[in-house]
Protein backbone atom coordinates (compact mmCIF):
# COMPACT_ATOMS: atom_id res chain seq x y z
CA UNK A 1 0.00 0.00 0.00
CA UNK A 2 2.70 2.34 0.87
CA UNK A 3 4.45 1.22 -2.33
CA UNK A 4 1.59 2.30 -4.23
CA UNK A 5 0.65 5.60 -3.01
CA UNK A 6 4.58 6.67 -3.07
CA UNK A 7 4.58 5.23 -6.78
CA UNK A 8 1.22 7.48 -7.31
CA UNK A 9 2.67 10.64 -5.86
CA UNK A 10 5.55 10.28 -8.12
CA UNK A 11 3.60 9.56 -11.36
CA UNK A 12 1.67 13.09 -10.07
CA UNK A 13 5.23 15.20 -9.76
CA UNK A 14 6.35 13.86 -13.13
CA UNK A 15 2.94 14.09 -15.16
CA UNK A 16 2.42 17.38 -13.97
CA UNK A 17 6.30 18.58 -14.22
CA UNK A 18 5.60 20.21 -17.58
CA UNK A 19 2.57 22.91 -16.51
CA UNK A 20 3.64 23.79 -13.36
CA UNK A 21 7.69 24.75 -14.69
CA UNK A 22 5.76 26.26 -17.73
CA UNK A 23 3.61 28.25 -15.07
CA UNK A 24 6.14 29.07 -12.72
CA UNK A 25 8.26 30.52 -15.75
CA UNK A 26 5.39 32.60 -16.75
CA UNK A 27 4.12 33.89 -13.06
CA UNK A 28 7.99 34.38 -12.39
CA UNK A 29 8.34 37.04 -15.46
CA UNK A 30 5.25 38.58 -13.61
CA UNK A 31 7.17 39.41 -10.76
CA UNK A 32 5.31 36.82 -8.55
CA UNK A 33 8.59 34.81 -7.21
CA UNK A 34 6.04 31.70 -7.18
CA UNK A 35 8.37 28.68 -6.33
CA UNK A 36 7.82 25.41 -7.92
CA UNK A 37 5.81 23.83 -4.65
CA UNK A 38 3.61 27.15 -4.99
CA UNK A 39 2.76 26.50 -8.86
CA UNK A 40 2.03 22.94 -8.44
CA UNK A 41 -1.44 23.12 -7.44
CA UNK A 42 -2.18 25.55 -10.67
CA UNK A 43 -0.07 23.31 -12.72
CA UNK A 44 -2.34 19.84 -11.73
CA UNK A 45 -5.62 21.58 -12.74
CA UNK A 46 -3.75 22.52 -15.99
CA UNK A 47 -2.55 19.26 -16.79
CA UNK A 48 -5.83 18.16 -16.01
CA UNK A 49 -7.53 20.53 -18.53
CA UNK A 50 -5.52 19.55 -21.23
CA UNK A 51 -5.72 15.88 -20.58
CA UNK A 52 -9.59 16.29 -20.67
CA UNK A 53 -9.17 18.75 -23.78
CA UNK A 54 -7.45 16.10 -25.82
CA UNK A 55 -8.97 13.30 -25.04
CA UNK A 56 -11.08 11.13 -27.23
CA UNK A 57 -14.75 11.77 -26.81
CA UNK A 58 -16.91 8.99 -26.16
CA UNK A 59 -20.23 8.87 -27.13
CA UNK A 60 -23.11 5.92 -25.77
CA UNK A 61 -25.04 5.01 -28.34
CA UNK A 62 -28.02 2.90 -27.50
CA UNK A 63 -27.76 -0.35 -29.04
CA UNK A 64 -31.73 0.11 -30.39
CA UNK A 65 -29.89 2.79 -32.51
CA UNK A 66 -27.31 0.44 -33.83
CA UNK A 67 -27.83 -0.25 -37.73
Amino acid sequence: MIKALLFAVLAFLIGTFPATWLLMLFLGNLGTGLSYWGALPLGALVSVLIAGATSNTFVAVPSSDIR
